[in-house]
């Protein structure tokens, strides 16, 4: 056996685990919340499991939403189709790829396979970058969730738009700045799992075959590439949970609150909350309305705008499918350009 063939066992015998895991303490969490050993434990630890499952059922259906429109662009969209409709100047590309961002209902749980199967595709690594960054925030269901939980203050609501989709902009600049020499910032033992599969589509001749095969193969083959995304994706998402779940339980948020009320350490509170948190962007804004008392305007900005860019559970991901350099440079880039717009903003607009 290769060694690179026993690495991917190794990650999918450690991702049926995680799933397997997920699947008992779904399936019996009432069982265990009321079993003798369930009473000997600390309740910190039933809270965990609580916050654990709860996220990991949120994320769920948007993952599936994701790997579904992956494994569509796998099999349907060429390199051909994907380089015809972006603009061939790489600055004027990027506001297409932030306008983009605010048609698909996509959160962030769901982006990262679509943007990485997007970028495999032939889309440049900074106008990707752009629609991850953009799209959990602009799209429409994000839009009417924040309206609703900010209906009295609708300044944050379109604050919250604006800068989400500015700073998708700046921030795709600063990247292309930064790897136009290196494009290629994918992990290359991540095309392992796809590869090895017996139903591979890719490339011209590929999708010739696909647009000649019935429409049984054709849901077949979508349903294969869907089924290998999700459980790459899923032992991410749970170990991505399982630890903000630890966080959200342990942390102790009424230390924090004590600094809520200065702007620059209440910013910077807020989006260490967004970040730990790892709260999906279709239901963030009723969390973040929850502090209106304690922290200023621009720091709920702050969390409702950082958050769905990065979170713990999108780190562990974009580290499975992203070169570590390029994943440092990203969360740098971000958390500077959400920390320095929300300052500048908090003495103009919040």
């Amino acid at each position: 056996m290769k060694p690179s063939q026993g690495k991917v066992i190794g990650k999918d015998l450690l991702g049926l685990a995680l799933l397997l895991l997920f699947l008992i303490l779904f399936l019996f969490s009432d069982r265990v919340s009321t079993s003798d050993y369930a009473e000997a434990l600390p309740s910190a630890w039933i809270n965990v499991n609580t916050i654990f499952l709860s996220i990991v059922l949120e994320a769920i259906p948007f993952i599936l939403l994701g790997v579904f429109a992956s494994a569509l662009i796998q099999l349907y969209v060429s390199e051909k189709t994907i380089k015809r409709f972006l603009p061939k100047n790489a600055w004027v590309a990027l506001v297409p790829a932030a306008m983009l961002g605010a048609i698909l209902p996509l959160c962030e749980c769901a982006i990262v396979p679509v943007v990485r199967r997007l970028i495999k595709k032939g889309m440049p690594l900074h106008v990707g970058i752009v629609f991850l960054v953009a799209a959990p925030i602009l799209n429409p269901v994000v839009f009417a969730s924040t309206y609703y939980a900010f209906r009295t203050n609708q300044t944050i609501l379109y604050t919250r738009m604006g800068l989400a989709f500015v700073l998708s902009i700046i921030i795709g600049a600063i990247l292309y700045s930064i790897f136009k020499s290196r494009p290629n910032q994918l992990r290359s033992e991540i095309n392992v799992s796809l590869a090895n599969h017996h139903v591979h589509v890719d490339g011209g001749e590929d999708l010739k075959r696909v647009k000649k095969a019935s429409v049984l193969t054709q849901l077949r083959n979508t349903l294969y590439h869907a089924v290998d995304e999700f459980f790459m994706m899923g032992k991410y998402l749970i170990l991505g949970a399982f630890v903000a779940a630890l966080f959200q339980t342990f942390l102790d948020r009424s230390l924090l609150e004590t600094i809520g009320g200065n702007e620059y350490s209440s910013t910077f509170v807020m989006m260490v909350f967004a970040y730990l948190l790892s709260l999906c962007s279709e239901a963030d804004a009723f969390v973040a309305s929850s502090f209106g008392s304690s922290f200023t305007d621009a720091s709920l900005v702050a969390f409702l705008v950082y958050g769905p860019m990065l979170d713990l559970k999108n780190t562990f991901m974009l580290f499975a499918f992203f070169k570590v350099r390029f994943v440092l440079i990203f969360m740098v880039t971000v958390t500077l350009c959400v920390f320095t717009a929300v300052i500048l903003l908090s003495g103009w607009i919040l």
